[in-house]
């Protein structure tokens, strides 16, 4: 029988069938640029001092029983002590008025016994206003983001393997029900840990999340287009785009969750396309579904208007793969393949801990939008990288650029804030047109029984970075600047590393262990110039 791709090709590339996968299937993307990112807004921290209760204080007293601290160069209220109330009490009655008849400086400190007054200035509510994440319960803050990304990073584990089990089309459709579903439950969450409920749904969130953009991504890239490099870029850009949406729906729905029903809305939206998008042929004659096959080919056919044989699949039949099958244990068989291995995992490792939206403006709906913006002149650069660059001197160049903006962040100005968003901007299309290129590249310097796993192994790592990220920005507390010295200095170590890995662009790539157990340093540089 002739190649699934050959057996098909009388669709044509590109056609009204084609045109409509692609949309939709990009668009199926959209929700996963709002869910990733929505912790920026559930999970912000407001402005926030001890609550003070109505008591019988002077507005001298209530003015001064926040005590004053100093954080960053700037003096500001105590965000988790007041002065001992009752102390204040028992001086407001004798008619004592602070600074002039005693120096508050001298009282004794408690902490907020009786909660905490949050800032409305930005937000009505987010989770950390609801549950009262804050002072010695901050650490719980990040770690919701984290529960997030150890989802998504459970779901890159199990994703695959269910598509290939159930199909494309029903992991899509299913795992946007339970986004929806789960998202929508969250808004009645009572509690964060002795309920546990929001956890686990953000959990669920996460892992679907991941599922569905895996397998739009396969069902598109691999199975019903052939334009692969425009879809990538296209799901690539309704990416952002969700990113884009994401400020914007905050900006309105300003309670955490009015947001979390707001951004379950595309999912529920999308799931009336159950009967537009088709599954996968090639998937549906792996499990040897030929009639399916043949109609969805047939449907294809009827709408770009295309005569085709009346019968497409007659002689299919599904071969298996005799060959000795490979895991994740081969990637560290020979000192070669293991070196090779380690260097990805740091440089993967690196672009998922930096995948952090930065603080780009005061406003963080600007903010946001301004991060999810410049991913769209990153997709569009590292498309033309792929066509015409050199793909160790592409990475290169990515690290040493977000390794600049990272260091010299730290010694610009406060009078001089352009500058400061304009490196952090930069940092920003470093990372994600980095982090985006690197799958490229592993894919290609890995032989075909091991790139599969090879890059389910490196989204892991990445997903593994991207979880510890919010705890590695925690550490402003110390110091301003100590997240963008620690992320800067690993990105200049990563960038020398790849100096040791082989160059793949317009080379014939590595088919078997043992060729790529043979490579050093440059070796696919020699075997195109042998040829």
């Amino acid at each position: 029988m002739k190649d699934y791709e050959d057996t098909i090709a009388f669709l044509g590339q590109w056609g009204r069938f084609q045109a409509i996968v692609f949309f939709l299937l990009c668009a199926s993307i959209v929700p996963n640029g709002m869910m990733t990112f929505s912790s920026v807004f559930l999970a912000d921290i407001p402005s926030h001092h001890c609550l003070i209760p109505d008591v019988n204080l002077t507005q001298d007293w209530l003015s001064a029983i926040i005590p004053k601290e100093v954080v960053n160069g700037h003096e500001e209220l105590s965000r988790c002590s007041r002065y001992r109330l009752d102390v204040v009490r028992n001086l407001s009655d004798r008619g004592l008025v602070p600074g002039r008849d005693i120096n508050v400086t001298e009282l004794e400190q408690e902490e907020c016994l009786d909660g905490w007054s949050y800032s409305k200035d930005i937000y009505q509510s987010t989770i950390v206003s609801k549950f009262d994440l804050v002072c010695s319960d901050q650490w719980k803050q990040p770690f919701t983001s984290t529960v997030f990304l150890l989802g998504v990073l459970f779901g890159s584990f199990v994703s695959g393997q269910i598509a290939d089990r159930f199909g494309r089309k029903p992991v899509i459709f299913a795992t946007m029900a339970f986004q929806a579903i789960a998202t929508i439950v969250q808004m009645f969450s009572n509690s964060l840990f002795f309920n546990s409920m929001f956890c686990i749904l953000f959990f669920i969130t996460g892992l679907g999340r991941v599922s569905s953009y895996v397998s739009a991504f396969v069902l598109g890239k691999h199975e019903h287009l052939t334009l692969r490099a425009v879809f990538a870029l296209g799901v690539c850009v309704g990416f952002a785009v969700g990113y884009m949406l994401l400020p914007l729906f905050a900006y309105f729905l300003r309670d955490w969750q009015s947001l979390l029903f707001g951004i379950s809305l595309p999912c529920m939206a999308y799931l009336p396309l159950w009967w537009v998008i088709p599954e996968s042929p090639r998937w549906l004659l792996s499990q040897g579904r030929v009639a399916e096959a043949e109609a969805v080919v047939k449907k294809a056919a009827r709408i770009n208007k295309i005569n085709m044989p009346h019968v497409v699949f007659e002689s299919y039949s599904h071969h298996t793969d005799s060959t000795k099958r490979h895991n994740i244990i081969h990637l560290l068989k020979t000192s070669n393949i293991r070196n090779i291995t380690l260097i990805v995992c740091l440089l993967t490792g690196y672009y998922g801990l930096s995948l952090n939206t930065s603080q780009l403006h005061a406003d963080p709906y600007i903010s946001a939008f301004m991060s999810a913006t410049i991913e769209i002149p990153a997709y569009i650069c590292i498309w033309l990288a792929l066509q015409y660059l050199k793909r160790q001197l592409t990475i290169i160049f990515f690290l040493f650029l977000g390794a600049m903006s990272l260091l010299l962040i730290q010694l610009v100005p406060e009078s001089l804030s352009w500058m400061a968003v304009a490196l952090e901007m930069v940092g920003k299309f470093a990372v994600t047109a980095g982090s985006n290129f690197m799958y490229v590249y592993v894919a290609e310097l890995f032989p075909t029984v091991l790139r599969n796993t090879t890059t389910g192994a490196c989204s892991i790592l990445s997903r593994a970075g991207s979880a510890t990220a919010p705890f590695l920005f925690q550490l402003t507390v110390y110091f301003k600047f100590l997240p963008y010295i620690i992320l800067g200095t690993l990105s200049v170590v990563s960038s020398l590393t790849v100096f040791f890995l082989p160059e793949t662009f317009q080379v014939p790539l590595p088919q078997t262990i043992e060729e790529m157990t043979a490579t050093k340093r440059g070796l696919y540089r020699a075997r195109e110039r042998s040829k």
